[in-house]
């Protein structure tokens, strides 16, 4: 098993550093989102859930030691800190998501000692599958595993929240960091992005599994298009709340409202927002085509919510166009997006398990021959959350 594999390596990573066997293993998961991209920050919902990708932590707690030691087995680096300490940013980006952590920890008011830390990941970097949410809740989940300090789990997700905000300097939403601490296996998480309330739906998909294809661009207008974006929804969203101050949550504007401010905000802040009402609108479905084990009308909806994506929101790219408009095409699709941000990253495929195989053979040959780029593909299962791993467990 990959995990196996991974735990093993890490294990070993921590032997050779420290020259002693861990007390502690605990595994940190990825997230997908199903369905729900751009509404974290108007009051939408999503569909997110943790997936069988992990960083793996080996830990060992060090006595009197006032000293955290981390390595990056990754990175072939590795880093010190004093707890005792005010801690801020450094140059190393991956120890400033741990060091956010601890600084939120510290902030509150609680005391934390030594600590020996080995890590290793499965989750790809830059793939849109949130290593870096993955990297601050596990960090978050251990601090308050062993130094008791009766943090609930939505105050963990808000820490490594925090940490992205403070010391990293990503004003990201609560979604990734949420999935990875509240993620659980065979489910998907419809999460309230204005509330935090949350509740689960079975993700049985029967027949059919879910690939991400990486088309390894990143397109340098992530940024700057995340932030026109914004620009546009909130021109819209003024217009809207001057019209219509009854209402409270953007999500509860209509369509019909909309029209009435085209005129005034333009086509391009109509577009974006217009996306927006229609994709918290899917979100609801996707999660009803799930309670009634409906995989047909789940894709339906993906494929629905790319053709936003790139035509009202304009987030895709060339290549991402390409994977989804050509993946559609092959027997035993029955639906394909992109996923995350935009400009970039991976798209996520709802395949016939029989042929999966040769949809990721047909749709790898024709975009290196369109793009001269081999794209990686991730088969991946929805898995349970932050957790420490036993040993004796049969399955992870």
């Amino acid at each position: 098993m990959i995990q196996e594999k991974l735990i093993n390596d890490t294990k070993e990573a921590f032997q050779k550093a420290f020259s002693t066997e861990p007390e502690h293993i605990f595994l940190s998961p990825g997230r997908i989102n199903i369905i729900g991209e751009h509404v974290d920050y108007s009051d939408g919902f999503v569909l997110p859930a943790a997936i069988d990708k992990y960083i793996c932590f080996a830990v060992e707690k060090t006595g009197n030691s006032d000293v955290c030691t981390f390595i990056a087995k990754d990175f072939n680096e590795s880093f010190s800190f004093n707890v005792k300490e005010k801690q801020s940013p450094v140059s190393q980006t991956w120890v400033n998501y741990l060091l956010g952590v601890f600084n939120a920890i510290q902030e509150e008011g609680k005391i934390m000692g030594g600590l020996n830390i080995a890590f290793s990941s499965t989750i790809p970097m830059g793939s849109g599958l949130s290593s870096s949410a993955a990297l601050e809740c596990g960090f978050a989940y251990i601090l308050n595993q062993i130094f008791n300090l009766g943090f609930s789990k939505k105050e963990l997700a808000l820490i490594g929240q925090k940490s992205e905000h403070t010391y990293v300097g990503v004003k990201c939403g609560i979604m990734d960091q949420f999935a990875s601490v509240f993620g659980k296996e065979g489910q998907v998480i419809m999460l309230d992005c204005h509330s935090l309330d949350h509740q689960y739906f079975n993700a049985d998909l029967k027949d059919y599994s879910l690939v991400l294809f990486d088309s390894c661009v990143k397109h340098t207008h992530l940024t700057s298009g995340y932030n026109d974006r914004r620009r546009d929804v909130d021109n819209g969203k003024s217009a809207l709340w001057k019209k219509f101050p009854q209402i409270t949550k953007f999500r509860d504007f209509s369509v019909e409202m909309l029209e009435e401010v085209r005129e005034e905000i333009g086509e391009i802040s109509y577009k974006r927002c217009l996306y927006l009402l229609k994709e918290i609108e899917r979100v609801g479905q996707a999660a009803e085509a799930l309670s009634e084990n409906n995989a047909e009308r789940l894709g339906k909806l993906l494929t629905e919510t790319h053709s936003g994506l790139s035509n009202e929101f304009e987030v895709s790219c060339n290549e991402l166009d390409f994977l989804v408009e050509q993946t559609l095409k092959e027997q035993g699709v029955i639906g394909a997006r992109m996923m995350g941000g935009g400009f970039g990253g991976c798209s996520i495929n709802l395949i016939k398990e029989d042929c999966v195989e040769n949809v990721i053979s047909r749709i790898r040959e024709k975009y290196e021959a369109e793009f001269k780029i081999q794209m990686k593909v991730y088969q991946v299962k929805i898995s349970e959350g932050i957790k420490e791993y036993i040993s004796n467990e049969c399955s992870i």
